[in-house]
Parts: C-alpha cells; sequence; structure tokens
C-alpha cells in the first residue's frame, strides 16, 4: 500500500516553489510518460498493473511501484487517472544563450499564462516542427501538472528557454526578422514570410508587452471575415498560434 506521505509528496509538485525545491515535475497517462521517457530519465513510477512500459526504458528507475487503481486516483492531478504517473527531474531552463538557431523557426511567449494556452502552444509548435520556445518569465511554468499534460508528449521534442525576451531580440542580428500578431499589422496573408526569425505571442488579455511591441520588425494581423463585420473581440492565443504557425509552413513548403 502506497503511503501518505508519498502521496503527500506527489502533491507537492502541483506547486511551482516545491518543483524548484525538488527539482522534479509530474506527468500522467501512458502517452506523456511515454513520449518523455523517450528524452528523460523518470526518477519515480507508479502504475496499474495493466501499463506497458517502453521497452527498456525502465532501467535505472529509482521507484518502480505498482499499484491500484484507487491507489493511482489518491496520486493523480487528473480526475480520470490513466495508468501511470511519473516524476522526471526538471530541466534547465533559464537561459544565458541570447543566440537564436540560425536559419530555424523559433517560437517566443510574452507573458502567456494559463497552463492550457502555453501546452497547447507547445503541441502546436511540435506539429509544425518548431523546436525552441523562448518565454518570459512572466509566462507560465511549462512543469505545472496542466501544462504538461496539454501538451500531449510534446514536451519531449520542444526546448523550452526562459529569458529576457527584450534582452534576446536586442542581441539578434538585425536582419533578423521578429514577427508580432498586433491590431495594427498587415494581412498575415499579404505579407512577406520568411523560413527563419522569431514569432512572438503575447499575453491573452494584453497582447505583448510594451517592451517587446517596440522590438517587433515585421506587425502581422490575422484577418477577421468579411472585413467590416462584428465579430469576437480577438482569438485565442494559442489558436492564433495555430494559425500563424501554419501560415509560415505553408509558405515555405
Amino acid at each position: 500500500m502506497i503511503s501518505k506521505a508519498r502521496i503527500k509528496f506527489v502533491h507537492t509538485l502541483e506547486q511551482k516553489k516545491a518543483r524548484i525545491r525538488e527539482q522534479l515535475f509530474v506527468a500522467e497517462g501512458p502517452k506523456v510518460v511515454g513520449d518523455l521517457m523517450a528524452r528523460f530519465q523518470p526518477k519515480v513510477l507508479f502504475h496499474t498493473a495493466d501499463w506497458h512500459a517502453p521497452q527498456g526504458r525502465t532501467t535505472g528507475v529509482e521507484t518502480d511501484e505498482t499499484v491500484s487503481e484507487e491507489e493511482l486516483k489518491k496520486l493523480s492531478f487528473l480526475q480520470h487517472p490513466q495508468q501511470v504517473l511519473a516524476v522526471f527531474p526538471l530541466p534547465h531552463t533559464e537561459t544565458a544563450d541570447t543566440k537564436l538557431p540560425s536559419q530555424q523557426l523559433c517560437l517566443a511567449l510574452d507573458g502567456v499564462q494559463d497552463p492550457g494556452n502555453v501546452g497547447t502552444i507547445i503541441r502546436v509548435a511540435d506539429w509544425f516542427g518548431i523546436t525552441q520556445i523562448y518565454c518570459s518569465h512572466e509566462t507560465a511554468d511549462v512543469y505545472n501538472p496542466k501544462v504538461v499534460q496539454a501538451t500531449m508528449g510534446s514536451l519531449a521534442r520542444v526546448d523550452i528557454h526562459y529569458a529576457d525576451l527584450a534582452s534576446l531580440i536586442d542581441h539578434l542580428p538585425e536582419s533578423c526578422p521578429v514577427y508580432g500578431t498586433l491590431l495594427d499589422g498587415g494581412n498575415l496573408y499579404q505579407q512577406e514570410l520568411s523560413d527563419y526569425g522569431l514569432i512572438v505571442m503575447g499575453n491573452e488579455g494584453k497582447g505583448l508587452t510594451a517592451e517587446v511591441r517596440q522590438r517587433v520588425n515585421h506587425r502581422l494581423l490575422i484577418p477577421n471575415y468579411p472585413k467590416g463585420r462584428d465579430t469576437a473581440e480577438s482569438l485565442n492565443v494559442a489558436i492564433a498560434t495555430a494559425i500563424v504557425c501554419a501560415e509560415f509552413r505553408r509558405r515555405i513548403e
């Protein structure tokens, strides 16, 4: 039987300060855990008897414990637990490197705070082959259990960096395009787009911060249809990211 102390410890990892203190984060479900195990070595695995571990990937796990469905429910952050919960070492995300990978298209998140949005954006980036995301310190922690779950395993294939975005942009070559979605931008579908550079997405309510906005050198607008019709005030930031990324990739195929 799993101890109350073990359950309490796992639950503390829902809080950012505990994740930082212990240098650990939690992932759940066969898909998410399986994908993450391809990149990270878990320290702890709690799973029901019907979970099948990826072949050869449980070597070196400190704790590998079979639990009942009722015990997994006590451990889980999910309403409907899914066979396995894993505790992974927390990767280093703070970057002092102010250089983007050359000739790559990268994403930046400027104060995106909803965990579901951040997780979905990571999943979108993975789908469109964007492997580097730079987050402001005001952006939600990507190792929040809600973010991890929303990525559906894409966190294993996308590198996350936390940095001062204004400083990051200031250190880019002058020729590097910095794209941002703004109400005074040019129609996305009529602008010249590059296969490299930085796409910056802003906060759900406030958009881009002033410091970042003034550093954007290519302003984009996702137009509504038909022009002039009363529509929703704005798009969800994750949906907007998907639209923008899809147009960039469509152009360079």
